[in-house]
């Protein structure tokens, strides 16, 4: 070819782009001054655009290049790269010292013993039953760091397989959110919680409202059923699935439209008190032979405290299996940023006075307690049993070993690592047969490290934490044991559950 030619086409080439990006330049500078929503792009057309791309690009910047690493929120690059490495199954000894700084705040700290366990006398953490005495077919739960509520829909089926396939591996339990048993739950055999949402997704007739049936089937495949009151990202909304990811198999599994909104109410239309709630757990359990638990944020003590009241005058029968308390910091449920920054108690507050409750009551054999809310290492699941819990739940935590990256966009239908979205290229992405081996790392990993704490304090398993073995740091320098800021309360009610 003649280098004329070669030339002509290179110039008529860059004479077109040229073109086009004047004309696209034009058509900016045209739209942008005539606009009236936003007074940068009106006073200073194409140039205020850089403002708004900065503003939306800054988070990945501060991800990255900016923020220390333990800086960033809601979860910092020194506790994500703490879940990469254990679900890598990677070395995660560090040299140096720590960055971890002890003056905040809030800050934790394990009362080591001066003599710890030897290795010989440590003892394997031990299982706990959920429901036994009180339904046909109780729980014999093995972890204590489980997978908490994502619905298949809001992460895909890529996703929800290799947790299945993971939770089965690790021996922990999954439960299943609020949007119905799916048959990828069910692929790896796992031990799986069937949450009831606002909606009764999954366990609904054709009008909506629960059906006895479909509950009688479904407890043939799952260990337990959830009544989900609230979830912390969002106490007192109902959840939401855009149309875009409504596809006609999420709708079948449902029981809803397909390509349509879902949206569940605020509160189950069926349980708007105490005795109605307790009607509907003794109801299920006798139902289904099922423990049946309940998940709930904490906004104050009244809720609790006439629980365990209504419970004490009906009989230990109707009492919940387990409560599952979410704490206020958000979860993986994207919200309203008015509710998932203000409402609802801290788990760090939550927590121990839901114990606290159930002590006075004399209910805390009776009933298990599951805690979640950014309890996603070893150190926090640690606290959680030292404020009494029998058991942590995560969702961040497992998507964080699945390979997500913070990227802030579970709602959007856009996640770049395939796991809240349901558009096919991405979810390429998500490997079943390599991410589930990180699943089942992470919870073996976790676990682990609890024990190792505890035998730290010169404990023999993690079930002997109690709040005299953690300190909370209050000011530079100060610190108080968890048993002196949230002290032991004595039993006010003697009678046997």
């Amino acid at each position: 070819m003649p280098d004329s030619l070669i030339n002509l086409i290179i110039f008529s080439t860059a004479t077109i782009l040229g073109l086009i990006i004047v004309g696209a330049i034009v058509i900016f500078f045209i739209r942008d001054t005539t606009q009236k929503k936003h007074t940068i792009l009106r006073n200073y057309p194409i140039i205020g655009r850089l403002r708004y791309f900065f503003e939306t690009q800054g988070k990945y910047f501060r991800q990255y290049f900016f923020t220390g690493d333990r800086d960033e929120m809601p979860f910092n690059r020194a506790t994500r790269s703490w879940i990469y490495k254990n679900a890598k199954n990677m070395e995660s000894t560090v040299g140096f010292g720590s960055t971890y700084d002890l003056r905040e705040p809030g800050a934790l700290i394990f009362v080591n013993a001066a003599f710890p366990i030897l290795e010989e006398d440590q003892l394997p953490t031990p299982s706990l039953s959920i429901g036994e005495g009180y339904c046909d077919q109780p729980f014999l739960a093995q972890s204590i760091i489980n997978i908490s509520g994502m619905s298949y829909g809001a992460i895909s089926a890529p996703a929800v397989r290799a947790l299945s396939l993971g939770a089965a591996k690790a021996g922990c339990w999954l439960s299943t959110g609020e949007g119905g048993l799916a048959p990828f739950h069910l692929e790896g055999e796992c031990d799986i919680i069937m949450q009831i949402g606002t909606a009764k997704y999954g366990i609904r007739d054709e009008r909506g409202k629960f059906s006895a049936a479909r509950a009688r089937e479904i407890a043939q495949s799952v260990k337990a059923f959830e009544i989900k009151l609230s979830q912390g990202a969002k106490p007192g909304k109902g959840g939401m699935l855009p149309a875009c990811k409504v596809s006609p198999e999420i709708a079948a599994i449902r029981g809803i439209p397909p390509w349509q909104d879902s949206i569940s109410p605020n509160r189950h239309h069926d349980i708007g008190n105490i005795e109605e709630l307790l009607d509907q757990i003794a109801f299920i359990r006798e139902l289904t032979g099922r423990p049946v638990g309940v998940k709930t944020a904490i906004g104050g003590w009244h809720f609790i405290n006439e629980l365990c009241d209504a419970i004490l005058r009906r009989g230990p029968e109707y009492a919940p299996d387990f409560l599952t308390i979410d704490g206020g910091e958000g979860g993986s449920g994207a919200a309203p940023q008015a509710l998932i920054d203000y409402a609802g108690l801290p788990i760090i507050e939550a927590l121990p006075r839901v114990v606290d409750a159930l002590i006075e009551s004399g209910l805390r054999q009776r009933i298990r307690v599951v805690a979640a809310g950014k309890l996603v290492t070893s150190a926090k699941c640690a606290w959680a049993l030292c404020a009494g819990a029998d058991f942590v739940n995560t969702a961040r935590g497992f998507m964080f070993s699945l390979g997500c990256i913070q990227a802030m966009r579970c709602h959007l239908n856009t996640c770049p690592t395939g796991i809240t979205t349901n558009n096919s290229r991405l979810q390429r992405g998500l490997v079943v047969e390599e991410k589930y081996l990180r699943v089942a790392n992470y919870a073996i990993n976790v676990n682990h490290e609890i024990g190792m704490i505890a035998h730290s304090c010169g404990l023999r398993h993690a079930r002997e934490l109690r709040r005299e073995h953690i300190r909370i740091v209050e000011t530079a320098g100060k610190s108080i044991a968890l048993n002196m800021l949230h002290p032991y309360p004595e039993i006010r009610n003697q009678r046997s559950n």
